[in-house]
């Protein structure tokens, strides 16, 4: 069996893939490529490491270990045989590639007034791999809604890394804007107007800006484009009723999430963090949650193949802050509903 994805690679790697079981192929989430190390893949949850045979180990000193020339011919498929085309991407240190897949580049930086200008000798690659798994959000997304407003909850989904995050986020765009509210009391609700703003390309993998992955019937994206700007861009031009975005921390977002919560659009957002209490000790988002802008906050965990969901409200989730960082001293919650402020 073969991925689509696999062409990408130069011949004396995408061989070596190709050779992997069926079931391993089918449960990858990523490739690990570096140049002069050993060959790796996340799977199911796991990881292993694969032999010049194509065969997967737990000893990485019997794995293949890529050549310089293996690097530099998966960095021109990468690139599509122009770095400067793409010399954004590597600034940020990662391209996106057809399908929604994205490729983490580690390597040399060069740098320009103490920033990141690009980068340059390219020795690690982390190839992610993007999947549509319709109807994940079935059990989730009745617990995020808002039988008032007959639509979802202001919503901030929470994990770390390689938990599920992006590809819970692409299905509950789906369902809301198909109107799939997975709720008997939803049934006539209908599907809302949904505005995704795709910064890294991989909620939608969208091909000259039609998405790759089905977003619902109702739903319009803005790909590549930085999410603060796109946010507002998409509530002058597209009236949406829900705007979705992935990976929210900057200043800037959080001012764009709260201009389309005065607009009375509904947001779904997810970030980068471990925990509540993570939540709250990053400034942005503890800004956003003193404010009240969550209704709901949705944390991920996972174990092996299997994410699990815990939905916590903004009533809890202040008690459960304070709770977690030892009665210190953590943002006060204002209620979605604009009801006052909750003090401890």
């Amino acid at each position: 069996m073969s991925l689509p994805l696999l062409e990408l690679f130069p011949a004396g790697l995408r061989g070596r893939l190709e050779r992997l079981p069926e079931s391993v192929l089918l449960s990858l989430e990523e490739i690990r490529v570096r140049e002069g190390r050993p060959l790796e893949i996340g799977f199911g949850g796991g990881f292993a490491f694969i032999c010049p045979q194509g065969e997967t180990t737990s000893d990485s000193a019997a794995a293949y270990r890529p050549t310089r020339d293996d690097c530099r011919a998966l960095l021109e498929r990468v690139t599509n045989h122009s770095l400067y085309a793409v010399e954004e991407e590597l600034r940020r240190g990662y391209v996106t590639v057809a399908g929604g897949h994205r490729i983490g580049l580690a390597g040399r930086t060069v740098l320009e007034g103490g920033h990141v200008r690009h980068l340059r000798d390219v020795a690690s690659f982390n190839i992610r791999i993007a999947r549509a798994r319709a109807g994940c959000a079935a059990s989730l997304l009745p617990e995020l809604l808002d039988p008032v407003a007959r639509t979802v909850k202001h919503t901030l989904i929470v994990s770390a890394p390689q938990q599920g995050k992006t590809t819970l986020l692409r299905d509950l765009a789906r369902s809301i804007s198909a109107g799939q509210w997975y709720h008997p009391q939803a049934l006539r609700w209908g599907g809302r107007k949904v505005g995704v703003v795709d910064e890294r390309s991989e909620i939608a993998a969208c091909d000259r800006g039609v998405p790759a992955f089905d977003l619902g019937p109702r739903t319009d994206v803005l790909d590549a484009c930085p999410k603060a700007e796109g946010l507002m861009m998409l509530v002058r031009s597209m009236s949406p009723e829900v705007v979705v975005a992935d990976e929210i921390g900057r200043p800037e977002d959080a001012y764009a999430l709260k201009e389309a919560l005065h607009a009375g659009v509904r947001v779904v957002a997810t970030a980068h963090a471990l925990d509540l209490r993570d939540v709250f000790a990053r400034p942005v988002l503890a800004e956003l949650a003193a404010e009240g802008m969550f209704g709901a906050y949705v944390l991920l965990s996972r174990s092996g193949g299997t994410v699990r969901h815990r939905v916590v409200a903004a009533e809890e989730a202040e008690a459960e802050a304070r709770k977690s960082a030892g009665c210190r001293s953590v943002p006060v919650i204002r209620s979605p509903n604009g009801d006052g402020v909750r003090h401890a």
